[in-house]
This record gives C-alpha cells, sequence and structure tokens, in this order.
C-alpha cells in the first residue's frame, strides 16, 4: 500500500471510515494504541509514527457517566475486546496505549481510566486530557475547542498545546433525547433513534435548537476574557447541519466543524506531537 500523509480533515475522515468498515491501512514504523472510554461510546484507535490512521474499533457503551468509570467490568471487557480485534486485524499485539480523560476530572478517577488499560492487558504510555487529543488530530497548538458529548458540553482554551481553561456542564446528547421525548411524548430510546434519523433532521433541528443555544451560551460564558485564535466543534452531538451557526451566531466568530466530529478525540489520542506539527 502506498503511504501518503495527508491533511489533518483527511486524516479524520479516513479514521471515521476505518472504523465503520474495519478497513486497515498498512503503518509506517510501529503501530500506536489510543483508548476513548466516552459516555456514549467506546472507541480504540491505531496510528502510526507519522500519526496517520491505521485502523479503528467502536462499540456503542455506557461505562461512563460524567467523567467517571460507572462500570469498571465492563470497561475492562471492552477494551480487551476492542484492542484483540484490533490485533488480529494488524497482526500486531499491543502492550501499551495512550489513555484519554475528561480534564478536571480527579486524580482518583484518572487512576481508574488507567487501570482499565492495565485489566485489559495494557501499559498506559501517556494520559492525555481529551481536548489536547482533539487538538492533535485537529493539528492545531492553540484555539478553543468545543467538545459535544452525551452528557456534557466541554469547552476548553489551549495555547501551546496547553488547556489554559476547561469548563464541562451537564447539557449534551442525552438532554436533546430528553427534550425530543418530551415534545413528542415518546420513550427515550425512540427519540434517540427520532435524533439520528437523516430524513427528520430538520424537525428535530427545529426542537432542539433551543439546547444547542444552551450549549453555545456555555461556551460564551467560558471565553470571555480569552482572544482565541479560532473555535473548532467537536463531538457526535454536533453533527448537527446547523449546529456551527448556531455557536456561530452566539460567539460572533466563525466556527469549524470537522466532517466527522464524533472521530476527532479518538483519532488524537494515539497521536504523539511530532516536531515539524507545530506552529
Amino acid at each position: 500500500m502506498v503511504h501518503d500523509r495527508v491533511t489533518s480533515e483527511t486524516a479524520i475522515r479516513r479514521f471515521a471510515e476505518m472504523v465503520r468498515t474495519g478497513v486497515v491501512a498498512e503503518p509506517y514504523g510501529r503501530p500506536r494504541l489510543g483508548i476513548d472510554l466516552g459516555t456514549a461510546n467506546v472507541v480504540l484507535s491505531v496510528v502510526d509514527d507519522e500519526n496517520q490512521p491505521v485502523a479503528g474499533a467502536w462499540v456503542h457503551s455506557t461505562v461512563v457517566r460524567d467523567g467517571v468509570v460507572v462500570d469498571w467490568a465492563g470497561a475492562t471487557t471492552i477494551v480487551r475486546r476492542l484492542k484483540e480485534e484490533l490485533e488480529r486485524r494488524l497482526g500486531h499485539r499491543f502492550t501499551t496505549a495512550s489513555v484519554s480523560i475528561p480534564p478536571g476530572i480527579s486524580e482518583g478517577d484518572t487512576k481508574v481510566f488507567r487501570n482499565v488499560a492495565t485489566a485489559a492487558g495494557l501499559e498506559t504510555d501517556e494520559v492525555v486530557d481529551e481536548p489536547v487529543a482533539a487538538a492533535r488530530a485537529l493539528g492545531i497548538t492553540d484555539g478553543c475547542v468545543i467538545d459535544i458529548g452525551h452528557g456534557t458540553t466541554g469547552v476548553s482554551i489551549l495555547s501551546e498545546s496547553r488547556v489554559l481553561l476547561s469548563v464541562d456542564e451537564a447539557t449534551g446528547g442525552h438532554h436533546m433525547n430528553l427534550v425530543l421525548a418530551g415534545a413528542y411524548k415518546i420513550g427515550y430510546d425512540v427519540a434517540e433513534v427520532m435524533k439520528k434519523d437523516p430524513a427528520r433532521i430538520d424537525e428535530v433541528m427545529g426542537v432542539i435548537r433551543p439546547t444547542l443555544e444552551k450549549m453555545a451560551s456555555i461556551a460564551d460564558a467560558a471565553l470571555t476574557g480569552y482572544d482565541v485564535p479560532a473555535v473548532y466543534l467537536v463531538g457526535g452531538s454536533s453533527s448537527f447541519p446547523d449546529a456551527p451557526d448556531v455557536f456561530a451566531q452566539r460567539l460572533a466568530r466563525p466556527v469549524t466543524r470537522p466532517a466527522e466530529p464524533l472521530f476527532v478525540t479518538p483519532l488524537g489520542i494515539a497521536m504523539k506531537e511530532l516536531p515539524d506539527d507545530r506552529g
């Protein structure tokens, strides 16, 4: 296979395809593994020595809630199974992995994330804040990363790849489901399916727009007093077509969202900062 170095947007798209289809690429050098224990999904990513995506695997899961691992045994089982699946595909055995954590969690909770990797047979070679991971995948060192997850909206301001400020508030995809369920008098799981139905995007957007506006207000408050060079919107719950415009209107500045916002942070977890990536 011809190895080509690609832009961050192309790499994110490629990684999303790998996760969904199971396709793998030939790595340059030794593959590196990343673990994303999310509120709605567990995603494992693999990149090579040049930070190019090699493979990925995922499963829907609720082993994490509000930044805390609430099902340690379930998380361990999932990570081990996905790791073994990737090892079979690549013909490579992983012994180490990078693990992401929500910014601002306690040292004790951080240790639990590391322990999940350990129980799955992996030594943790790096613990990386989720916004830092997102910035690596986006190819940036400075700016604001807004991560809309299932449970929360996280707003992080970075300078030279360091997190200056991080705010995480309980408004996310879960709350969209609750609004839809209330508006249509339907069950929570039915609302989740409705939210993801491409044929009903405009209808859904009309109902959940106030929830997105609340998320934008969280970001607006966090950015007060900061002059950031760019704002990036990531996370699965930011996938609605109008989401960037809602945030741009409230923040009064351009907002960039990659085509596959769900897979930005997971891809960045496995990445290492390369000398030619800075600046």
